[in-house]
């Protein structure tokens, strides 16, 4: 495993602009991974940006105090002992949508493939810098807290299709009445697809809808989302076809 990730001076913690006052004592970040050389720099690096930090060496640790006491956001390697990041999220996902992000050294698409399907939100690829996994984390909880502002930010009114309800304000999202538990990156796609039935957005937009400009993905990515956001509503309804694949176009919601 690289255990050269963090090396720039660029990185150093006290060079970069810090979290918001209100946000640094809210926001608790969970690193898991076996290399304890990645840890402990992430860890310096976290803190020093104003983060609360939870650190665990292996999934098998990682998931009880995940599940029982949810930090804001978890980074995850991949590659580990015991339990790797791929079994961890996907037991996490039978009771959580906690915000994860994936480290992975390797350089195969099929793993993010495969990452994305069970649920992640972003990948970052070892090595890299601290800053640019900070920006990262930074993204995602754009993202996951988009849909909490208060009314003084801007409250948002519930989207209703048919037998969708999607609440913004609360990330809440209702299925004839069934709740159905969805990531931020499922919750905003769905989102965009619903606010405008019957148009066709395209991958891109939907990218644009659901991604920070910071980060790339290609079209694969959109379709392991809208497959796994169909699986989740058909566990709640089997006929649940309200997501339309126009092939070589893009996706549209139907009432």
């Amino acid at each position: 495993m690289t255990r050269t990730m963090f090396h720039s001076t660029a990185d150093r913690p006290q060079t970069g602009p810090k979290l918001a006052d209100k946000d640094r004592t809210m926001t608790t970040l969970a690193l898991v991974d076996d290399d304890e050389n990645i840890v402990a720099s992430l860890k310096m690096f976290f803190e020093a940006e104003g983060y609360n930090v939870r650190t665990y060496h292996d999934g098998e640790a990682a998931l009880p105090a995940l599940t029982e006491n949810p930090p804001d956001i978890a980074i995850l390697d991949v590659k580990m002992p015991k339990m790797d990041g791929m079994e961890l999220l996907r037991r996490l996902r039978q009771t959580s949508e906690l915000p994860v992000i994936f480290l992975t050294s390797k350089d195969e698409e099929i793993d993010e493939v495969i990452g994305f399907n069970i649920g992640a939100d972003d990948f970052v690829r070892k090595p890299c810098s601290n800053r640019l996994l900070a920006e990262r984390v930074k993204a995602v909880l754009r993202r996951a807290r988009g849909g909490q502002a208060g009314p003084e930010e801007g409250d948002h009114k519930p989207i209703v299709r048919g037998k969708l309800t999607l609440d913004p304000n609360r990330h809440a999202c209702n299925w004839d009445g069934h709740p159905v538990r969805l990531t931020v990156t499922e919750f905003l796609i769905l989102q965009a697809l619903a606010q405008r039935p019957g148009y066709v957005k395209s991958r891109d937009q939907l990218m644009d809808a659901a991604y920070d400009d910071q980060i790339y993905v290609d079209d694969r990515t959109i379709d392991s989302h809208i497959k796994r956001l169909r699986k989740k509503f058909r566990e709640v309804s089997d006929e649940f076809d309200a997501i339309e694949t126009l092939y070589g176009v893009g996706y549209r919601y139907t009432e």
